[in-house]
């Protein structure tokens, strides 16, 4: 790294910035009317080599809900080098200097390569179902529609209608990233480009007996025929329902499309109860992969910010290679509705590193996993079992989104 200087971007750097992350990840960069908008230069890293840049990183604004509460939440994206700069510590020093930096209590991202982020401290929290429906085979259970319970919902103010579900989402389950208006008009952009071939985006929703929207669809088509005629494929993007009559009756009309074949859906929760919904859950095809990763930068902050499933009042032994400040024993006080989590002399109950907070810290993997491995220690009889039911959470955290 000697050869090369770190410095926060500027806002005429963004151009550069994005050639050089789509360079990185092997894609042409097309188009992009909201990216210039939504660029926060002074969240953003760079490396240069004389007047090029080289390495990028970048953390934008949003919150993200954890369990009992709605935070903010660096995160984190656009991190690449230049093919010509590998292997140099480029990488390395924009991902340690940004995690020194931010001002929140945790980062999260979605990792492109596992493999890199868990030396910093990051650790898989969340894990997502993906679907590859045969829906020949499935048998949805039948679900009698009300007249006009389900609707297409125009474009034009659509996030008027849309926003507040996601933000209801929020309060009820862990992993969900809060989106600005402008946020959501670029989820919401559907350049006939970029379709790949399928249809415009539909927007179903359903609304309840008075009429208010409860649960949303975001979903196209592709036409598609075999030998034995039409199998056409549902490409489901995204999925909001607050009320099982919603959840039911979004994907009783999604699975049984006229002409459909297949269904795709990659942002469902491990804990989807779409299966109850089907006779044959087999022919979900379901697959589970990691989506959301959690670092946690400041203890005894993130700690406050979320609350726990039971009472707890243990002492953790916390070690932080990156962040000193984070590497101390902790007390932790705390129950469903408050948290305290104080600096302390006194003996540790259990001993662990931020990786296994961060991995923890939404509810959706436990404690008594790690222990497993020796990667938490036990001092005190039970503190694991304490430790590891104040964590977890009754739902499983979901990212809805790859940002």
């Amino acid at each position: 790294m000697s050869d090369f200087t770190v410095r926060a971007a500027v806002g005429g750097d963004y151009e550069e910035l994005r050639s050089v992350f789509a360079g990185a990840m092997m894609f042409e960069p097309g188009a992009d009317e909201f990216g210039p908008q939504m660029f926060e230069p002074e969240r953003a890293l760079v490396v240069t080599d004389g007047a090029a840049i080289v390495g990028t990183t970048r953390a934008l604004t949003r919150d993200l809900s954890v369990p009992g509460a709605v935070v903010p939440a660096a995160h984190v994206t656009g991190v690449g080098v230049k093919a010509t700069h590998r292997r140099r510590g480029i990488m390395a020093e924009l991902i340690s200097r940004q995690l020194r930096e931010v001002p929140e209590a945790i980062a999260v991202l979605w990792a492109s390569e596992s493999g890199i982020y868990g030396r910093f401290g990051y650790a898989a929290a969340a894990w997502g179902l993906s679907y590859e429906v045969d829906l020949h085979r499935v048998g949805p259970s039948k679900v009698k529609a009300r007249p006009g319970e389900i609707s297409e919902l125009p474009a034009e103010g659509a996030i008027k209608e849309l926003a507040p579900l996601l933000q209801a989402l929020q309060e009820r389950r862990p992993g969900v990233s809060g989106r600005s208006d402008l946020k959501w008009q670029q989820h919401l952009e559907d350049k006939p480009d970029e379709r790949g071939g399928k249809t415009a985006r539909q927007i179903l929703v359903h609304r309840d007996e008075s009429g208010t929207i409860d649960g949303y669809a975001l979903w196209r088509g592709k036409m598609h025929w075999t030998a034995t005629g039409p199998a056409n494929e549902v490409h489901l993007e995204e999925l909001v329902a607050l009320t099982p009559r919603a959840y039911q009756a979004l994907w009783q009309h999604l699975l049984t499309l006229d002409l459909a074949g297949s269904l795709e859906f990659g942002f469902a929760a491990v804990d989807e109860p779409l299966q109850q919904l089907v006779t044959t859950p087999t022919a979900l095809n379901r697959r589970v992969s990691e989506s959301l990763w959690v670092r946690v930068t400041d203890v005894p902050r993130a700690l406050e910010q979320r609350r726990y499933a039971v009472a707890v009042d243990l002492v953790l032994d916390v070690t932080d290679e990156l962040i000193p400040a984070n590497t101390g024993r902790f007390r932790l006080t705390a129950d469903s509705q408050t948290a305290s989590c104080e600096p302390t002399d006194a003996p540790a109950d259990l001993s662990l590193s931020v990786t296994e907070l961060g991995a923890t810290y939404l509810g959706g993997r436990q404690l008594s996993e790690y222990a497993a491995t020796g990667r938490v220690t036990e001092h005190t009889p039970g503190a694991l079992i304490q430790a590891t039911a104040a964590f977890s959470w009754p739902v499983a955290p979901l990212s809805l989104e790859i940002f």
